[in-house]
């Protein structure tokens, strides 16, 4: 990942397990993270994140992910205090970089997680790079990280459990495995694809550039006009 620490100073790669789809309903009930500095972990996180009085997970939500509504109410933080944790991961780089597989996704429940106490201003600094743009770019669908994990042979060192820390760690791992494939990822920061036929789903980031994304790979993402 040459060209990527030649231009940031901590790469923070993150996950979000939530109670469904929903950004505007919908909540996160695990964040998880990890921070590279020089190609080396330099610090993270991984927390539950309490439910609000009287609302319980999905069935199918807890058949995904093995958390419940015990494992919340027992180990749970206050989303004040999971915000406050995410944002000082990305304090004291100068040139932070945030990554996420799906970013759109996370973003906009992180987006939601870190506003009512003030702190999505946090997330004006860092730039973005999605790992499911640069997977789509490069292999066929399906898309899943899953896919990606068994594309790149990382079964022994990755695994996606849709568990949030699991998860981060995977799309760190692919990260790096998609650098030393084809070191072009710097062409990919703030650029996300989007569905060919849908769109963006959720809110739009302001300093990303979004671009229907076909499923075919001619070209990548970023020489298609």
């Amino acid at each position: 990942m040459t060209e990527l620490w030649n231009r940031f100073d901590r790469i923070v790669v993150f996950d979000t397990e939530t109670t469904g789809i929903d950004f505007a309903r919908d909540r996160i009930i695990e964040i998880g993270a990890v921070a590279l500095e020089g190609g080396a972990e330099a610090g993270g996180l991984d927390l539950f994140l309490r439910l609000p009085e009287g609302r319980r997970l999905d069935p199918f939500i807890v058949n995904l992910t093995g958390i419940t509504d015990e494992r919340l109410a027992a180990e749970g933080v206050g989303d004040d205090e999971a915000a406050r944790a995410f944002t000082e991961l990305l304090e004291g780089a100068e040139r932070p970089l945030v990554v996420a597989y799906n970013a759109q996704f996370d973003l906009n429940f992180l987006y939601g997680l870190l506003r009512p106490w003030g702190l999505a201003e946090a997330l004006k600094r860092p730039r973005f790079l999605d790992a499911l743009t640069v997977y789509r770019d490069r292999r066929d669908y399906p898309h899943k990280l899953e896919n990606a994990i068994s594309a790149y042979g990382l079964e022994d060192r990755a695994v996606n459990s849709h568990r949030a820390i699991d998860d981060a760690r995977a799309a760190a791992l692919l990260l790096e495995a998609m650098a030393a494939e084809r070191d072009d990822l710097e062409q990919y920061i703030d650029l996300f694809g989007s569905h060919p036929k849908y769109g963006v789903s959720g809110r739009k980031i302001s300093s990303v550039t979004y671009r229907p994304q076909p499923y075919d790979r001619r070209k990548p993402l970023y020489e298609l006009a």
